[in-house]
C-alpha cells in the first residue's frame, strides 16, 4: 500500500511504533522511556516514509508558575501535523539548580508531545503516574475559585494587593464572576 498523504504516513509510524522503557528510575523503582527513546525509534521511519520530524519550544511568563510549551512535528515538507504539551516549571524543586529545572521541564514536555504525537500510551508507564510524594509538575490544572471561604481566596486578594494581575489568577483557576467582581474592586 502506498502511503500518500501525510496522514496516511503518520498513521503508519502511529500503528508500527515500538519504543522500549529502557531508562531506570532508582528512587521510584521504574523503567520508563525518554524523549531521546521515542526519536531513537522513531529514526528508521523517516527516510521511509519521507518525513522528517522536529521539536519546538516556547517559555511562557505567567505571574503564578513559568510554563514551557513544547511542539513535536512531523512534516513531509509539504504537510505538517503539530502535537503539543505545557509543563510547569517547579522552581521550588530541591536538589535542582535553575538550568536543571527547566531541563527536566523540558524533557517532560518534548515526551508528552512525542507521545501526542505518536499516540504513546503510557498509562501503565510509572513514569506517569509516580509523583514521588508531590503533585505532578507535567500537568497545569486549573482549580476552581468561586468561595470566599476557599483558602485560594485569600492567597488571590494578597497577590492583588501586591500588584499581581488578574489575569494570572485566571490563567490558574477558573474563577466566578463574583469572585472576579471582587478581586477587580480591590
Amino acid at each position: 500500500m502506498k502511503l500518500n498523504t501525510l496522514n496516511d504516513k503518520l498513521a503508519s509510524v502511529q500503528t508500527r511504533f515500538k519504543s522500549k522503557k529502557s531508562r531506570f528510575n532508582s528512587f521510584g523503582k521504574y523503567n520508563f522511556r525518554s524523549a531521546e527513546d521515542i526519536l531513537e525509534a522513531i529514526k528508521p521511519f523517516l527516510l521511509e516514509l519521507g518525513v522528517s520530524v522536529r521539536i519546538n519550544e516556547e517559555y511562557i511568563h505567567t505571574d503564578m508558575l513559568p510554563l514551557l510549551k513544547s511542539t513535536a512535528i512531523i512534516s513531509d515538507g509539504d504537510n505538517a501535523i503539530h502535537a503539543t504539551s505545557v509543563v510547569g516549571i517547579d522552581l521550588n524543586q530541591k536538589g535542582m539548580n535553575v538550568p536543571q529545572q527547566f531541563g527536566s521541564a523540558s524533557s517532560y514536555a518534548k515526551k508528552y508531545a512525542l507521545g501526542n504525537l505518536f499516540l504513546i500510551d503510557d498509562t501503565a508507564d510509572s513514569d506517569a503516574t509516580n509523583t514521588h510524594g508531590k503533585a505532578p509538575v507535567a500537568q497545569v490544572v486549573k482549580n476552581t475559585l468561586t468561595s470566599e471561604k476557599d483558602p485560594a481566596y485569600s492567597k488571590a486578594v494578597e497577590f492583588i494587593k501586591k500588584g499581581g494581575k488578574l489575569s494570572a489568577i485566571k490563567a490558574k483557576y477558573n474563577i466566578s464572576k463574583e469572585i472576579e467582581t471582587k478581586l477587580t474592586t480591590l
